[in-house]
């Protein structure tokens, strides 16, 4: 069996300034296509029978450079839409709501087009990512590795939910832009085999 390798995009502006980016499209920076074009030789490693990318421009560009041309786009694999605290970093936030952690508080709704989505909305369109590639015998990973491109916030819920934990608990898993990590089993349980690694 295969294992889920899960490609966070390059640096944004955004990332960088730590700034919350769900559903905004920022394009990577000059670093970030650096980052994510270092990905492909580890990439290039690796049985990659498919592989999912985030509609945002970020992830579909990180999957371009990084050597993965064939991409299917999966609306499902979209950074966590963070309402009203779109484009705004935490320090910003705890102005208003001193001590606010995403993970716990949640986010309040944003204008048109930025409702918001709790931690529980991230974690079921989590699940119906790896219901569609999950470990089965006659699936994907049945052929080989599948790759998932995608965003910080989501990809760190999407391993709670692997590893059977409530999708609050992906603050457990720090995840730097234009890294890679893996999922996996072992003896038939799910495993983190690889986790926040750079670029080589």
């Amino acid at each position: 069996m295969g294992e889920l390798i899960l490609v966070r995009h390059g640096e944004t502006e955004w990332s960088r300034a730590r700034r919350h980016t769900g559903l905004t499209d920022v394009p990577l920076t000059a670093r970030g296509e650096e980052q994510a074009r270092a990905l492909r030789a580890a990439l290039k490693e690796r049985r990659i029978v498919r592989t999912l990318v985030s509609p945002a421009e970020r992830a579909r560009r990180t999957a371009e450079l990084a050597g993965l041309p064939a991409a299917e786009t999966d609306p499902d694999l979209r950074e966590w839409d963070y309402g009203g605290y779109e484009g705004i970093t935490t320090a910003e936030i705890r102005e208003t709501r001193p001590g606010w952690f995403l993970w716990d508080d949640g986010v309040v709704p944003g204008g048109a087009g930025h409702p918001g989505e709790t931690v529980g909305q991230v974690g079921a369109r989590a699940d119906a990512v790896l219901a569609r590639v999950g470990p089965v015998s006659d699936g994907p990973l049945s052929k080989g590795d599948v790759a998932l491109v995608a965003h910080g916030h989501f990809l760190r819920v999407l391993t709670a939910r692997w590893l059977g934990l409530e999708p609050a608990l992906g603050r457990l898993f720090a995840l730097g832009t234009g890294t890679l990590s893996a999922l996996g089993t072992e003896h038939d349980r799910p495993v983190v085999s690889a986790w926040n690694v750079p670029p080589p």
